[in-house]
């Protein structure tokens, strides 16, 4: 998968921008505020329909115009692939590919590639589960049409429970029936998606424990550890014995959408126990194993985007994932940093092809 050509119009705070990359290696390099982070989020959006850091569309359009586009010429299995998201103000968000839109987004997920590292990425540690499901969500879509389908059918019935439950509560009345029709559906979807994660989580795990010895060269017991309800029994028999829990908070408190991800250094939680070194190893392995599972699911290698993470991180870390990157495993790589010469320095010591944009 390559990016041969991007144009910028209006997005974030460019005006209008086209950048002709290099199929290995493209560094975008200059102050803080110029938009080296905006560059990669461009990317991000067109391989997923929305912003990395910024999910409210409307605040991705240039303050002071109507609308942005972001085009993408590609390369994929050796034929062009053209890929526009356009948004103007009022009206919906458009994706489109070789002309057409899709009628959904979902079934633009996947078909570019793409992993992400950024010094965004600490919230996978520091925030709640709702962020780490995203990011085992994010991972199984990319190759599983079916998960994302029934992960989008569990979040709009879930979401039709939850308000079935504040009507309840707001006219103090109850309905079995109509609630059991909710449950019933998800049982099923909750079914198929523990199923995926479980599996998932199998496969990814020694990958990403491979992947974390390497960068950190360290003794230490790192662990990802699959959390969920559905360990315990069919979410069907859980909804009737939080029934009244439910009620009382007006949500459905059990779940796949209680799933989470424990990380571990040495068992004992990372975000209290791990140094700000092995937090930044530990996300950097997590990020380089889902490159890894989705090349090995799709066949194709992802576009990596690395964002910041030479100020992130020490001179030793660096030349680690410098080493890693420096075979033909990986693909297009696309970097940002606020040094031209220390870029220009580690780019050397890879035996790539390369180009330099100064913002």
């Amino acid at each position: 998968m390559v990016l041969n050509v991007l144009s910028l119009v209006n997005y974030k705070n460019f005006e209008s921008q086209v950048f002709d990359f290099d199929s290995k290696i493209n560094c975008f390099v200059g102050a803080n505020g110029i938009g080296k982070t905006n560059a990669l989020d461009a990317i991000y959006h067109l391989a997923f329909g929305k912003s990395y850091f910024n999910p409210v569309a409307v605040q991705n359009i240039k303050h002071g115009t109507e609308f942005f586009v972001v085009d993408g010429n590609f390369t994929k299995n050796e034929r062009s692939e053209k890929i526009i998201v356009s948004l103007k103000k009022g009206q919906k968000k458009v994706i489109k590919r070789n002309g057409k839109a899709y009628d959904k987004f979902s079934d633009h997920i996947g078909f570019i590639p793409l992993v992400i590292i950024s010094p965004a990425d600490r919230d996978l540690i520091i925030e709640g589960s709702d962020t780490r499901r995203k990011f085992i969500d994010s991972v199984i879509s990319q190759s599983d049409k079916a998960y994302l389908s029934a992960l989008i059918s569990y979040n709009k019935v879930l979401s039709q429970r939850n308000a079935l439950l504040k009507y309840f509560a707001l006219n103090n009345t109850f309905n079995a029936d109509t609630l059991a029709i909710y449950n019933e559906q998800l049982n099923t979807y909750s079914a198929e998606i523990f199923k995926k994660r479980d599996e998932f989580l199998k496969v990814f795990i020694p990958i990403f424990k491979e992947r974390y010895e390497a960068i950190s060269q360290s003794k230490e017991a790192i662990n990802l550890k699959y959390k969920s309800d559905l360990f315990d029994g069919d979410l069907i028999n859980l909804l009737q014995s939080n029934l009244n829990k439910d009620k009382a908070l007006q949500y459905t408190s059990v779940g796949t959408h209680k799933d989470d991800l424990v990380f571990t250094i040495d068992d004992f939680p990372i975000k209290k126990f791990g140094s700000q070194g092995q937090q930044k190893s530990f996300l950097i392995a997590l990020k380089l194993a889902q490159f890894d599972f989705i090349k090995q699911q799709s066949g194709v290698s992802p576009i990596l985007l690395l964002d910041d993470i030479f100020d992130k991180l020490d001179e030793n870390r660096v030349a680690q994932i410098i080493s890693l990157v420096d075979n033909d495993h990986f693909g297009q790589i696309f970097i940002s940093d606020t040094h031209a010469d220390r870029t220009e320095n580690v780019i050397k010591q890879i035996h790539q092809s390369y180009k330099i944009f100064k913002l």
